[in-house]
Formats: C-alpha cells, sequence, structure tokens
C-alpha cells in the first residue's frame, strides 16, 4: 500500500558538455558516430508493444551526405492507425490508475539513461538525420530532452498538490484526470527535445498516446522510444506510427475516441488539424484538447544605444545556428541607422568565417537543410532578394546540391519594412535587416509589432532601463518569449517556458504546469462529515 505523499523538488538543468579536443564525451560520441553511419536500419512501427511491418517504406539519409541511407522505415496506413487507437484503449486503463509515482519514476529512469548510456546514441542519430553540429545536438537531443523528463515530473507533483480548500465538516479535493480517449502527437523534426516531450507529457499524466514523428526525424525518434521502452514504459502506452501525415493524420481525427492533439509543426498543418478537428466535432466523445506550437518570425530590435559585440553575436548565433531551421530564429531586424554601417561590416566579416559542412566535422558552425523542399524554399527566397525591388541582397549564401543540401548564411536589407522577407517565415539561414532612422524609434516599434503574423520569440538591445521598459511594453504582444540583450533562440525548461500566439500557436508554454494541465480533466470530490436530514432554513422560521 503506498499512503505517501513523496515530494519531488525542481530540478537542475542538465549541464551542457562541451566536446573539447581529446575529451571523453568528444571520443564517444566521435565513436558513436562511426558505428550509427555505417549501418542501415530497419524500423517498424510500434502498435501495443509488438513490431509492425507494413512493407510500405520510406527513408531516412543524410541531409549533409545523400549517399548514407541511415534506415528504412515503415509507414503506416489507416489500418495500422486503427490498431493503435485499439493498443491505446487496452493500455489506458491500467496505466491511468498505475500510481503517479510509478509513471513519473519511469521518465526519471529514462532521464537517468539519458544522462549516461544513452547520450550519445540520441547526440549521435540527431547529428546524422537531421544535420545538426554537436553542440546543436547536445542542448537538443540530451540536455532539454532529460530536463523535459526531469521538470515535468516536479511540475506534475505540483499540479497534484494544487487542492481546493476544506471547511470544517467537509472534505474537498481534486482529482486530476487523464482525458477520456488518445492523444494524438505529432513532433517536427528540428527538435529531438519536442519530439520526446509531446508524446511524453499526456503520458506522464495518464493519457495513451498515437505518436506521428516527422518523416526525416523518424531515426532519432526511434532511439527515443526504445529508451523510453528500456526505461520501463508499458506497452501500448506510446504508439509510434511514422506515415504520410495526412494519412495518420486523418485516421486519427475520424475516430470518436479523439482527446487531444499534441502538435509542434507548420501553421498551415495544424489549422488543417484544427478545421478537421471542427468538421468532426459531433462525433467526438468530448471536445479534444488542441495544443499548437506552429511558426514564427522572430525579431531582434536594436536601440541605438545597443552594445554592438553583443548584437552581432546574438544576430549571428540567432539566424544561422541550425540552419535558420527553428521557429525562434532571428529571422528579421530593426537596426537603427547609426548602428548600421559598422553592424554590416562586423555581419560580413562574421559570415565570411562561417564554415558550413558535414557535420561530423566538429569545425563546422552550420549543417544541411533538411531536405530538397527546403532547399528549393530558400534558394527561391534568395532569388526574390537579388530581384526584387523592395529588397537588397547584401550577402549571398552558397548553394550546393550536388551532395547535401547545402545553404550559407545569407544577408538581406529590406528597403521596405512590409516586404516579403521581413514577414513570411524562412525557416533558414537568411536575415534580413530592415535600417530605420534613429528618430523613428516609436515608428519602428509599432512596425516591428504589427509587420508579421506570428508572435513567437523576439529580443531587444539597449543598455538604457527607461529604454528597455518602454521596448517590452511597445512589443508586448509581438512575442510569447522576449529576450533582453541575448537572442531570440534557445529557451531552456523551467526558465523560459515556450510558446508564443496570433499565427505562432495556443502558448501553452511546453516546459511548464499549464503544458500538464492541459492533458487533464479535472473532477472536485466533495464530502460533507454529516449530512442536513431537514430541507428547511434557519431564516424561515416565523417571527
Amino acid at each position: 500500500m503506498n499512503n505517501s505523499i513523496p515530494r519531488i523538488d525542481l530540478p537542475n538543468n542538465e549541464p551542457v558538455l562541451a566536446y573539447e579536443p581529446e575529451s571523453i564525451e568528444r571520443m564517444e560520441l566521435k565513436s558513436r558516430l562511426e558505428d550509427l553511419s555505417s549501418q542501415t536500419m530497419e524500423i517498424p512501427l510500434i502498435i501495443g508493444g509488438r513490431e509492425v511491418r507494413t512493407g510500405q517504406l520510406g527513408e531516412v539519409r543524410c541531409p549533409h551526405d545523400r549517399t548514407r541511407l541511415l534506415a528504412r522505415f515503415h509507414m503506416a496506413g489507416p489500418e495500422e492507425v486503427r490498431l493503435a487507437i485499439d493498443a491505446a484503449r487496452e493500455a489506458r486503463e491500467a496505466w491511468r490508475r498505475l500510481d503517479w509515482t510509478a509513471r513519473a519514476a519511469i521518465f526519471e529512469r529514462a532521464a537517468q539513461l539519458l544522462a549516461g548510456p544513452w547520450r550519445q546514441t540520441l547526440n549521435a542519430a540527431t547529428m546524422l538525420a537531421q544535420s545538426k553540429t554537436v553542440h546543436e545536438a547536445e542542448i537538443d537531443a540530451a540536455c532539454e530532452t532529460i530536463d523535459f523528463w526531469r521538470f515535468n515530473a516536479a511540475f506534475m507533483a505540483r499540479l497534484y498538490a494544487d487542492q481546493p480548500l476544506s471547511a470544517p465538516g467537509r472534505l474537498n479535493r481534486a482529482q486530476y484526470r487523464p482525458l477520456e480517449g488518445f492523444v494524438l502527437a505529432v513532433t517536427p523534426f528540428n527538435f529531438t527535445a519536442i519530439a520526446a516531450n509531446l508524446p511524453t507529457a499526456p503520458a506522464m499524466m495518464g493519457n495513451a498516446v498515437l505518436w506521428k514523428p516527422a518523416s526525416a526525424a523518424v531515426y532519432s525518434n526511434w532511439h527515443l522510444l526504445k529508451l523510453c521502452e528500456e526505461a520501463g514504459l508499458p506497452p501500448g502506452v506510446i504508439n509510434f506510427v511514422p506515415g504520410p501525415g495526412p494519412v495518420v493524420g486523418q485516421s486519427a481525427l475520424d475516430s470518436p475516441e479523439l482527446a487531444g492533439i499534441h502538435f509542434t509543426g507548420s501553421t498551415a498543418t495544424f489549422e488543417w488539424l484544427w478545421r478537421t478537428a471542427g468538421d468532426n466535432i459531433e462525433r467526438y466523445r468530448a471536445y479534444p484538447r488542441i495544443v499548437g506550437e506552429t511558426g514564427g518570425k522572430g525579431f531582434v530590435f536594436a536601440h541605438p544605444g545597443a552594445d554592438l559585440d553583443a548584437l552581432t553575436v546574438a544576430l549571428v548565433r540567432g539566424a544561422f545556428e541550425y540552419q535558420g531551421q527553428k521557429c525562434s530564429a532571428a529571422s528579421r531586424a530593426y537596426i537603427p541607422q547609426s548602428l548600421w554601417p559598422e553592424l554590416e561590416e562586423r555581419l560580413r566579416a562574421a559570415m565570411a568565417d562561417i564554415r558550413v559542412g558535414d557535420v561530423r566535422d566538429f569545425r563546422n558552425f552550420m549543417g544541411a537543410l533538411i531536405d530538397r523542399a527546403a532547399f528549393e524554399r530558400l534558394k527561391s527566397a534568395i532569388e526574390l532578394a537579388g530581384s526584387t525591388s523592395d529588397h537588397r541582397l547584401l550577402v549571398a549564401g552558397e548553394l550546393d546540391a550536388s551532395r547535401g543540401f547545402f545553404v550559407g548564411p545569407t544577408l538581406v536589407r529590406a528597403l521596405d519594412p512590409r516586404a516579403r522577407l521581413m514577414r513570411e517565415e524562412l525557416f533558414g539561414p537568411i536575415l534580413t535587416v530592415f535600417v530605420y532612422e534613429d528618430a523613428a524609434l516609436d515608428e519602428a516599434l509599432r512596425l516591428c509589432a504589427d509587420t508579421s503574423p506570428y508572435a513567437l520569440t523576439g529580443s531587444i538591445f539597449a543598455r538604457d532601463r527607461v529604454a528597455i521598459e518602454s521596448m517590452a511594453a511597445a512589443l508586448e504582444d509581438a512575442a510569447g518569449n522576449l529576450y533582453v540583450n541575448d537572442k531570440p533562440t534557445g529557451a531552456v525548461v523551467g526558465r523560459q517556458p515556450f510558446g508564443g500566439a496570433r499565427k505562432s500557436g495556443t502558448n501553452d508554454k511546453a516546459g511548464s504546469m499549464a503544458n500538464l494541465a492541459r492533458w487533464v480533466s479535472t473532477r472536485v470530490v466533495s464530502e460533507t462529515a454529516v449530512a442536513p436530514t431537514q430541507w428547511g432554513y434557519s431564516s424561515m422560521m416565523a417571527e
């Protein structure tokens, strides 16, 4: 009998390893990279803990070396989705009845395994299949994933401890029940940690999950699932169903048992999911919880008194790390005329020094774009910048798709503050700058706040405290995560809960208790010690 009330304190964030030459972690990672890149895996679906092979195969190749076939993976169709829903239904009852501390223990074990023997497997898989540099893989696949699992357990404990008041003679309590049905988790290619969090956060709260990973990230996501299985995750709690988005998504959304959608990806796909759920609303047992993080047009806004050294570093890292394939990337910047000539010179010099290439060479700052479609989209954007009157192409990134999908860092000046590249999400290494007159600071702030349909991340640079406060106020609705004197990327679990509004999503803040609250349905139980036995009230007595 477990009648304890355990205390789970907020953890420390996982330390980021440096991978310096001759370090142990560097040698271990190099060895794992060699091992994984020398073999081709076959990845099945996992439904109810069993491997399922459909014969409909997709491929995972290194984006930076398309000759390297990492895996072939089986793709789900409507029948496999139905089987996964059945498996989730079968697993749900025992999983939801399991003591919450036992669920937390599974993910604490998963975090410990990832911090130890699994660390370089997840890092290497992410580097090879998603073309992340060693630093980007370490902060994502290792540290952020570990943080999600540890912090979510602490947030779960805090949520369960949030109880209503009781009065003498009456005991009130809240039960945080899992949702009635299954949760569909649709995860992106660009962050292994997001792929880890989206299915496991609802699962930790007692839900059963269908996990549809991005095709480009199936390789690292498969290793995540196997890690969770080693940690003790029961069969059927998370069912792994890669496949074409419209097929898996439509089949899942057609089920009356859909209880929630946990999504990160494009705005267009999220709107399709929401629209489809709306069209099916009458068939659902309960209104589905819909949580999504979508696109972004991250901004950097500089005050005339900004520190040029810090501003330069923030722009280079914010715009070009992971090839700009972050919804939080610094995609547009507003720079005062007084700072622009020197800043432009510094940016050109820094961009000339950036190495682009195979991520197995740790000297490279950038790898390849995820696929050919991304390469062609960015190529078109660079061509547009060089051919339209409202843009001026200052530094054209080198384009090379002969072996991998490489696009070098690109700098564009927008002559019109509402030019296309100032408005649209590009998801690539293109930084577009609008130079404003110093005296027009307030107007530039209004442009920054209103030009983009997104409101995910942004940063402001200033040294004057009054300026910082007024700029932050002017941009209050423009970003769900605002950084002061830092790049607009790199949110840390437990430190900067992540999410935005407008066309950037529902702002349910991954890495916080608020997100976990979306995966439960609260029942309040009120018990009276001695119930009244007469229906009248004393106020009704005669004078």
